[in-house]
């Protein structure tokens, strides 16, 4: 990244400016602006999130906002109630009283003096959900919003369900909820009332993770600030993007398809980073593309930001398996519209571990297979040990690895070896006509590119829990042995497969630890005749649109001042015992110690997960979380401790939780909890 001090407005900022909301609660802000908005007001952005502006996101904070205050703007990073140094406590995500205080926030920040009025979000996962959700509201003062990483859709397509299967990083995202929303604010900031603050939040926190599985259906849990529900609530222009390895890559799609309004997208290779510190590469000047959206929506300049495509996309070049990437090879490619008209569905009918050529949409419907002819399927545990996490961070490396260990129990069909280049773009999906050996079964769907030498690349891919094959809101069980028709929908991406190449589908019963297994082992019966993969391709002969460099280097101001006092540490590791079968991944993310030398502040991060199982027992499934936070500045000597461990029987969850908390090293807070949640068909 290129750091730049020389720009266009002298800033000044004010580290801590309280904004009182209509209960009498108190957020703290971090305001940077020019210098000149004393008489020359100007428009505001704010970035509305849980994470600590003080210390935990201060160097990224740092980065950016000089950088767009620098530009003309207010920039205002908002910590919500109950995190940082806000007042009040945090219960859950996205409530009602979370959209009622950003509503507030904006108000305030449309009435200061060096504001014109005019106001804008931006943000990445929760500041970009916050984004989405507050401009469904409507707020007057908001003309644009700018989001990453994120999704419209909070049951289907977030870190909780995917399909109606349970996905693991519903306990990952409860584990750093349940840190980041017991650490105390900073004495510093509020003086002596922290303790008092602290204690607040500690004594009324709850394992976020109870909740979230207290919801394992489609629910008005859910549908609460999801967008998707009422797409024409959001009527301002929003600039969108995310990564091919984010676990968000749908939802850019989905807002160019269903808005209304002026929109572009923008999704490139990256994992679940902002787009100037995309990993895996090339990151991108995704700021100065900030500038100019701003300068459009915000200022009424006529920088032609809206000429181009509507989604600019980062079409992937094969590559051999790996988890983690500097960089994907590749290049940009633009579409004018979404859903565009260059892509168009093509579908491949299977056969006995074949993928077939297309079908002609205008010839004969291929067979219906009404006979037997079944290939059966019925994985172990293991599959699923190399699926990587659901959302990169590309940090311990994260990414799916080679998938001819998890294809060894799984159904396979292959493509014949490719005579000439393959490009998709957009959602892939399989109908399969399947029944099942149990009445809760899941089906995992992973499309791969297979080089000549084997070696199997993930694609992408879909789960469904066929519970929730008719509906997300109504499960029902399976009826043993009849059959059904399913539909999986995997993830979008843009991959070209090269001559030589082969495209893969794989079938699996189990994708543990990515999801949560069944409550038994199913056998699955796929009649392969009549059922298909059905790929979104993009004809490689058509333009691409977009220039072959669109975007300029990545920039922002020079990072804050920061010392690593203890080194950081990353783990990955898969381990198996083959005596007594217990199978384990541990997950270690370390941030170390740092020392913020502005503030002369010293902050821990260390989180652990682990994720095991024992044989092809699909009860002996668990997860635990732990997380360490930890502050110390002179005298003050903070830490906070979380455990959360999940596991479960065949009709339950179980969930065992502590919180402890230490001034030096006296425990001052302890609790314990010991819950107890039905499944629901999962």
């Amino acid at each position: 990244m290129r750091y730049v001090t020389n720009l266009p407005y002298a800033t000044k900022e004010e580290e801590h400016v309280t904004i009182p909301m209509s209960d009498g609660v108190r957020l703290s802000a971090h305001v940077w602006r020019p210098t000149s908005s004393d008489q020359e007001p100007v428009p505001a952005v704010l970035e509305y999130i849980p994470y600590r502006k003080r210390d935990l996101t201060a160097v990224r904070d740092s980065v950016h906002h000089p950088y767009l205050a620098g530009h003309g703007y207010a920039c205002v990073r908002v910590d919500l109630r109950g995190t940082g140094d806000s007042e009040g406590v945090l219960r859950d995500e996205y409530l009602e009283r979370e959209q009622a205080d950003a509503e507030e926030v904006l108000a305030w920040l449309a009435e200061q003096p060096w504001c014109d009025g005019a106001t804008g979000m931006m943000g990445i996962s929760w500041g970009a959900f916050a984004a989405l959700q507050v401009a469904a509201r409507r707020p007057p003062s908001l003309k644009a919003i700018a989001i990453a990483s994120f999704t419209d859709d909070r049951h289907a397509d977030d870190m909780h369900y995917m399909g109606g299967a349970l996905l693991s990083d519903n306990l990952a995202e409860a584990g750093t909820m349940f840190a980041y929303g017991t650490c105390p604010p900073d004495p510093a900031v509020v003086g002596d009332r922290w303790r008092e603050m602290w204690h607040e939040r500690l004594e009324n926190t709850e394992p976020w993770v109870l909740q979230w599985l207290r919801h394992q259906r489609r629910d008005d849990y859910w549908r609460h600030a999801s967008v998707c529900e009422d797409y024409t609530s959001v009527q301002c222009p929003v600039l969108a993007s995310s990564g091919w390895a984010d676990g968000y890559s749908n939802a850019v799609t989905r807002l160019l398809g269903n808005l209304d309004v002026p929109r572009k997208g923008l999704i490139g290779p990256w994992s679940h980073k902002f787009p100037h510190l995309g990993e895996p590469g090339p990151a991108i000047g995704y700021l100065q593309e900030l500038v100019r959206w701003w300068d459009h929506w915000l200022k009424g300049v006529d920088n032609g930001v809206m000429d181009g495509p509507m989604l600019q996309a980062w079409m992937q070049d094969s590559v051999p398996p790996s988890t983690s990437y500097e960089e994907r090879p590749g290049r940009w490619v633009g579409e004018p519209d979404w859903p565009s008209p260059h892509i168009r569905p093509v579908t491949y009918p299977l056969s006995r571990h074949r993928i077939e050529p297309a079908r002609d949409p205008a010839g004969p419907a291929g067979p219906d297979d009404p006979g037997g002819g079944a290939m059966t399927v019925k994985s172990p545990l293991s599959v699923g040990q190399f699926a990587g996490k659901w959302a990169s961070y590309n940090a311990p490396p994260d990414l799916p690895y080679d998938q001819r260990e998890e294809d060894g129990g799984s159904l396979v069909f292959d493509s014949e070896p490719l005579t000439e280049p393959l490009e998709i773009l957009g959602s892939p999906s399989v109908e399969l006509d399947l029944s099942a050996s149990e009445p809760v079964a899941l089906v995992a769907a992973r499309l791969s590119d297979v080089s000549p030498d084997g070696a199997a690349t993930r694609v992408s891919y879909g789960i469904l829990n066929l519970t929730r094959l008719h509906s997300t809101e109504s499960p029902e069980p399976l009826e043993p042995g009849r059959r059904y028709r399913a539909t999986i929908p995997l993830n979008g991406v843009a991959q070209a497969f090269p001559p030589g190449h082969r495209v893969r589908l794989s079938l699996s019963t189990s994708y543990w630890p990515l999801a949560w297994p069944p409550p038994r082992p199913a056998l699955l019966s796929v009649h392969e005749r009549s059922s298909t993969l059905t790929l979104p391709v993009r004809p490689v002969e058509e333009p691409d649109e977009v220039p072959s460099s669109p975007f300029g280097e990545p920039e922002g101001t020079p990072p804050l001042a920061t010392t690593q006092l203890t080194p950081p540490e990353e783990r990955w590791e898969v381990k198996r015992d083959l005596v007594g079968y217990h199978a384990e991944l541990d997950i270690v993310k370390d941030r170390g110690t740092v020392r913020f030398e502005d503030i002369g502040l010293e902050a821990g991060r260390r989180a652990h997960e682990r994720y095991t199982a024992v044989a092809d027992d699909f009860t002996s499934a668990g997860g635990e979380s732990t997380w360490t936070m930890s502050f110390r500045r002179d005298d003050w000597d903070v830490r906070v401790v979380t455990h959360t461990r999940l596991t479960c029987d065949e009709t339950d969850f179980f969930v065992d939780a502590t919180l402890d908390a230490y001034e030096a090293d006296r425990r001052v807070f302890s609790r314990t909890w010991n819950e107890q949640v039905p499944r629901d068909l999962l």
